[in-house]
């Protein structure tokens, strides 16, 4: 799948940036334990990442961190558009664009594990808004998941 990264580390870089200041902006802390859980996030590439898998990553910089520890900084970062938790597998991945409208859907290689999130998409999300409004249904949050191979992996 394509990305529109030329090098990951600018991405890893960028998200970094657009937290502290999206953090600023809204008056809520971006602590050195958050901020080193969002990095561990983009340092998977375009993948995502197990909440496990980022705790066994985090003990090694911070040995005393607990599940409570990761799960309360994914909390933090989701409420603040930050991440995706990717339901269908109980994964989480860094969001490209934090500071618009998080309705999106992810393209998920089901070889490489890949994830493109992309969020043009708004004839979709006009069908689903007339359906979630005809049965007077009030979302949290819209999340669209496909699972398929990606071009690299055909």
């Amino acid at each position: 799948m394509e990305h529109s990264c030329e090098g990951h580390n600018h991405c890893v870089d960028d998200a970094l940036s657009k937290a502290e200041m999206i953090c600023s902006d809204q008056n809520v802390a971006l602590t050195p334990l958050r901020q080193k859980v969002l990095k561990l996030v983009w340092e998977e590439g375009h993948s995502s990442v197990k909440a496990y898998d980022l705790l066994e990553k985090l003990k090694k910089q911070e040995p005393s961190a607990k599940p409570t520890t990761v799960y309360r900084a994914l909390d933090f970062l989701m409420e603040n558009n930050l991440i995706h938790k990717l339901e269908s597998e109980n994964s989480y991945v860094g969001c490209n664009h934090p500071t618009r409208q998080h309705n999106c859907a992810f393209l998920i290689c089901n070889i490489c594990g890949d994830v493109n999130e992309f969020c043009d998409n708004s004839k979709l999300m006009d069908v689903i808004s007339t359906s979630i409004n005809s049965k007077s249904f009030k979302p949290q949050n819209i999340t669209l998941e496909v699972h398929g191979t990606c071009s690299n992996c055909l």
